[in-house]
């Protein structure tokens, strides 16, 4: 077994604590490879850093290719897009030992004190794939139709107990023979009332529905935060030099054993 996979650990997600409305409200959007999470992520970019605040932090296992297209297609300033480069299966990263996601996270907050939303993007995983609660306070799920009408009932905590399930790809639901009635059918029945959303990035590239959702997220999260405090107006800094294709190392994994309680803190740097 591979050394991220050591250690005896349950694949569920842990239900959320209470939500800190002293600091960004943190979505984490994970799901298979190729399900359109990246593609997601510009869209909420684009529909929403004209009014809110934003940050991104992507995760890749060996490169930055996530966060170079965020930075290709404009949809923030770079300086608001940090990669993360796991090393290991994605799900270690967003679970298991967050350390290198909390360090993406300290950086944005650093540069940008005044962050209303951090989006956190998991490499592509598999249907166990959940995001700590440590780390984020909703998740959305990402599937698409590509993999067939059936994946839905597979279930798995990814399905079946994340804040919003996404079936992306609609367009595609003819070529591939997948019966979207099926898939939505069976989503919700796995799902109960959480919510259930089927889109075409392709046809409405600002995901309409998602950002719908994602505004409802975070009007509840400010409703939520306490006034704040009146503060003396700071002296002015001299601005930062830009900075390179930020990124973010984790370290090489520990052979198996057996697990740690608490925060890893590993030796990841940022470079750039």
């Amino acid at each position: 077994m591979p050394p991220d996979h050591g250690g005896d650990h349950a694949h569920e997600i842990r239900p959320p604590g209470p939500i800190r409305p002293d600091r960004a409200l943190r979505i984490g959007i994970g799901g298979p490879v190729g399900s359109g999470k990246t593609a997601l992520v510009a869209a909420l970019c684009r529909s929403l850093g004209s009014e809110v605040d934003l940050g991104v932090v992507t995760n890749d296992i060996y490169t930055t290719e996530d966060a170079d297209f965020l930075r290709r297609a404009g949809v923030l300033d770079p300086d608001r897009i940090i990669a993360v480069q796991t090393g290991c299966c994605p799900h270690t990263a967003i679970r298991d030992d967050i350390s290198a996601n909390l360090d993406a996270i300290e950086q944005l907050e650093s540069r940008h004190p005044a962050l209303d939303l951090l989006l956190v993007e998991s490499g592509g995983d598999n249907l166990t794939a959940t995001f700590s609660y440590g780390l984020i306070d909703q998740q959305v799920f990402v599937l698409d139709v590509s993999g067939g009408d059936k994946v839905p009932r597979k279930g798995g905590p990814g399905v079946t107990r994340a804040d919003l399930l996404v079936v992306n790809k609609t367009d595609l639901a003819a070529l591939v023979g997948a019966d979207l009635g099926v898939m939505e059918r069976d989503a919700r029945a796995v799902r109960g009332e959480l919510p259930v959303l089927l889109i075409s990035l392709r046809a409405e590239p600002a995901a309409p529905a998602v950002t719908g959702w994602v505004r409802d997220r975070l009007a509840a999260h400010r409703r939520s935060a306490p006034p704040e405090p009146a503060r003396a107006a700071e002296p002015a800094r001299a601005a930062e030099p830009a900075r390179a294709a930020d990124s973010i190392r984790t370290p090489a994994p520990a052979p198996a054993g057996p697990a740690r309680p608490g925060r890893t803190t590993g030796p990841g740097r940022a470079a750039g």
